[in-house]
């Protein structure tokens, strides 16, 4: 039995090949593959001594050979291939171990396209396509995760078809989603993002419990390796609305750095955000706002949920919560909540990230030297599905100068406090589904409308909202995500008590919204940028 190992991976290597050699294998290999099992007393055969042909320009040709690829794919129940196969000493090569060059990784170090094009690698995805194909009689293994499995299979008569399927499935996808990074690189690279064909390809992470409803069935996916590295799950299984809302409360919490932000989400949407100077004191601010939908709804705490904030938070029904960490005690003060889940999403740096952990027994606290604060992706660009395919675009991000930079368009200027409160609006309503209006005061959201077809009717319905709440907008700043089309939106402001608005401005009625701002002593910032969210 013959065994081809080339790898870029390593993790593992030398001792799956230690294995495979007790088992009577013996080992074909190349380059660093080789020398790591040679130094490591491993018997292996170097591929170009095998198959009398040397590596050519520099290592670009080495296992393009009919001896390696014949060896592959010859059909062994087939009589005229192994006929052919004995005219040309062609051996048969029962498993093929191959992971690819690391072509992501490189765009990520370097932008030196000629160091990049080296690590799209030819050989290794033409092996692992030739042993996918050829999986009635070859094993075909990409992944260092699978090899303790393949041994165990190995060693016990489990080397069936079905495995055998199973792993050309696996790698299939591997070279499906090395292909499409490349291409959606050189899209990015050389067609500004969109290329005559884009590639949306992802690594499931996890099962979801169902899809949006029991009959759908869902699951978790990755672009690169964000949920697998950052995700904890410390209780409760995760459902495919929860990490829709996730995404939007972590989104949220997360837009201010490290600053102590809780936001509350229901149906994607917020009924609650506060940014104070106690995580504590975020909550109950950012509770007060919609205590109502808060109900059974999603949390983001960027920081440490702790004893006392635990305590708080118990008081109501929360069926999700995110943060950057949650200690001992307050799992402890958690654990009699049947329904509620639980997760830890931390920042990490590069140098302190930590290896998968999905596991439901995890540890809270095990993230020692993380920062406090949520972990948000950032992927530069986005879609969404439509009938009969999708639409793609880069994705909106604030910038930070953004709000810093608007331009008062009044005669009233805001203060230090209220341009901060405009901040947390902009964002806010940036966040939101369109048409929307935020009202925050003190740092924290009073009053949202969103979603609606009419700006107006977003104002009132937020206002409603404030009145049932028992809460007071006077001095409060406003912010929506697109500019106002009449003078409507700033007339109601006066009649709610709003001390400054923030808008993109661009109407072409923006002077005779300016006009009302000031007829009503009410400071009016434009941005010039929209934010548009369906």
């Amino acid at each position: 039995m013959k065994a081809l190992l080339s790898v870029s991976d390593k993790t593992g290597i030398v001792e799956f090949a230690r294995e495979l050699v007790g088992l009577g294998f013996e080992i074909l290999s190349t380059g660093g593959t080789l020398k790591a099992l040679l130094d490591s007393n491993i018997q292996a055969i170097e591929v170009s001594s095998y198959t009398q042909s040397p590596e050519l320009f520099d290592g670009r040709v080495k296992t393009l050979h009919p001896k390696i690829h014949g060896g592959i794919l010859h059909r062994r129940d087939n009589a005229k291939d192994l006929e052919q196969a004995k005219a040309h000493s062609i051996e048969p090569i029962d498993l093929v171990c191959v992971n690819l060059y690391p072509f992501y990784e490189t765009t990520q170090r370097t932008n030196d396209f000629d160091e990049i094009i080296e690590n799209i690698d030819i050989g290794g995805p033409s092996m692992v396509r030739a042993a996918a194909k050829a999986y009635k009689s070859v094993l075909v293994i990409t992944s260092p995760s699978d090899y303790p499995a393949i041994i165990n299979a190995l060693k016990n008569g489990g080397n069936t078809l079905e495995l055998r399927q199973q792993m050309m499935i696996k790698a299939f996808s591997h070279t499906a989603h090395y292909d499409a990074t490349i291409a959606n690189y050189m899209n990015t690279r050389f067609c500004e993002g969109f290329g005559e064909s884009v590639f949306i390809s992802g690594k499931r992470v996890l099962q979801t419990r169902y899809g949006e409803n029991p009959h759908q069935k869902g699951a978790l996916y990755e672009f690169d390796s964000f949920y697998s590295t950052n995700l904890h799950i410390l209780k409760g299984e995760p459902s495919f609305n929860n990490f829709t809302d996730i995404h939007s409360a972590v989104r949220l919490a997360a837009s201010f750095g490290d600053k102590k932000a809780v936001s509350i989400i229901k149906h994607g949407n917020p009924c609650g955000f506060a940014m104070k100077d106690s995580l504590l004191e975020s909550y109950q601010a950012a509770l007060a706002c919609d205590s109502i939908s808060a109900y059974g709804g999603v949390v983001a705490v960027n920081g440490v949920v702790d004893k006392a904030l635990a305590q708080e938070m118990s008081k109501t029904f929360i069926e999700v919560l995110v943060a950057s960490d949650v200690t001992q005690d307050a799992l402890e003060i958690f654990a009699p909540k049947k329904r509620m889940k639980i997760f830890t999403l931390p920042y990490q740096s590069p140098r302190t990230s930590h290896s998968q952990n999905l596991d439901s027994s995890s540890c809270a606290n095990a993230l020692a030297g993380s920062m406090p604060a949520l972990a948000l992706p950032l992927d530069p660009m986005d879609f969404k599905h439509i009938g009969g395919g999708f639409v793609y675009q880069q994705s909106d991000y604030i910038t930070s100068d953004e709000v810093a930079n608007a331009k008062c368009q009044g005669k009233v200027r805001a203060d230090s406090s209220t341009l901060q409160d405009l901040h947390i609006a902009y964002v806010v309503a940036a966040l939101t589904k369109s048409n929307c209006i935020a009202y925050v005061k003190d740092g924290a959201l009073l009053a949202i409308g969103m979603g609606m077809t009419s700006r107006v009717d977003a104002q009132r319905a937020a206002l409603a909202k404030a009145r049932d709440m028992g809460l007071d907008t006077t001095g409060c700043a406003m912010a929506s995500e697109a500019f106002f089309p009449f003078r409507d939106s700033v007339d109601l402001a006066a009649q709610a008590g709003v001390s400054a608005i923030i808008q993109p401005g661009g109407s072409l009625r923006d002077e005779e919204v300016i006009a009302a701002a000031n007829e009503h002593n009410i400071a009016l910032y434009f941005t010039g940028v929209r934010h548009f969210l369906h």
